[in-house]
């Protein structure tokens, strides 16, 4: 089969389409023949070394396709059956083992690439706003990076819901892309001069005062303004680094800001069951039937332009979600 390869830490310079040996399914697990693979950020943080992996590694672990076998003990899955998934290592190549009870059914109707597009960004989203700060009528959000991936759809989850949503983006496209999705206000952060001394003037003034929740996945270079959008016992909802991680800082900062919260939450431990797991993907598949979900794929790429694709949403160049095109 043919995969990509990240042969050593570094930029996606490092990653190489390469010939390796067709996986067979073990015990409990499908084979499937991916027809997309999903491109995330945690992809880059492991190609770059800030999560650590052995080298060389097949970078992914979001996709759709087909099964083409099962394994021993399975009974519930079938040669031929549709199936994403949010966490099979090893997803950027044309063949994938997945452990069977963490195989998404998708269901008629769905295509293979938003269904491809959605599980872990989709998942992140749902969990953001119905577990980790459960939004409620009334609610005013900040939500940064808008027109990505997970800001698109935390939008919508939010605003259906019953929420406003601010949201912050880089650029005029990105402004339109974020209130079609249903943004009350959309701030361009790089029409600022001084986003930390900026922002959260322009968010309370939106907001009639601090907002209830921030969720921010760019990290370093929005946290300082992030916690000063809040309002009193409002929570920072830090979910990701695409700036860079968040340097230590003195916890007494929660205390003077209004007694706030901060939580770092991650995918796997609001998935940890397969109930929870398949209730998440059932909503948002659900949704995306009834019209009431709309996914963007902003960028398609074939395999053998992963590099091109890491870099492209590295760079900020993309809205919505980036998959490969794999078969």
């Amino acid at each position: 089969m043919r995969a990509i390869q990240a042969q050593r830490a570094g930029g996606p310079e490092v990653l190489e389409l390469v010939d390796l040996p067709d996986p067979a399914p073990g015990p409990g697990e499908v084979l499937v023949r991916t027809a997309a693979a999903g491109i995330n950020f945690i992809d880059t943080y492991r190609r770059g070394g800030m999560y650590p992996m052995p080298f060389p590694h097949v970078p992914g672990s979001e996709g759709a396709g087909v099964v083409t076998a099962v394994g021993d003990d399975v009974s519930d899955l079938a040669v031929g059956d549709l199936v994403a998934w949010n966490d099979s290592p090893a997803s950027y190549a044309e063949l994938v083992r997945v452990k069977a009870d963490r195989a998404l059914r998708v269901p008629d109707g769905v295509g293979l690439d938003v269904a491809a597009a959605l599980p872990l960004q989709g998942m992140t989203a749902h969990y953001l706003v119905t577990s980790t700060y459960p939004v409620q009528q009334g609610d005013v959000i900040l939500v940064h990076a808008g027109a990505g991936g997970v800001g698109l759809l935390l939008t919508q989850l939010a605003k259906a819901r019953g929420a406003r949503v601010i949201t912050t983006v880089s650029t005029g496209d990105k402004e339109r892309l974020s209130r079609d999705a249903g943004a009350c206000a959309v701030i361009r952060y790089d029409l600022l001069q001084d986003l930390t001394a900026e922002l959260p003037g322009l968010v309370r003034e939106l907001a009639g005062g601090g907002v209830a929740a921030v969720y921010d996945g760019v990290g370093k270079s929005t946290f300082d303004a992030s916690l000063a959008c809040l309002r009193q016992r409002g929570i920072m909802v830090l979910f990701g680094a695409s700036s860079g991680a968040v340097p230590p800082f003195d916890i007494q900062r929660l205390n003077s800001g209004g007694s706030l919260y901060l939580t770092r939450p991650t995918l796997g431990h609001y998935t940890a069951t397969t109930e929870e797991l398949r209730g998440r993907a059932d909503e948002l598949f659900d949704a995306v039937l009834t019209g009431k979900l709309k996914v963007r794929i902003g960028a398609r790429f074939p395999l053998a332009e992963a590099a091109e694709a890491q870099r492209a949403l590295e760079g900020r160049a993309t809205t919505g979600k980036v998959i490969l095109e794999i078969s």
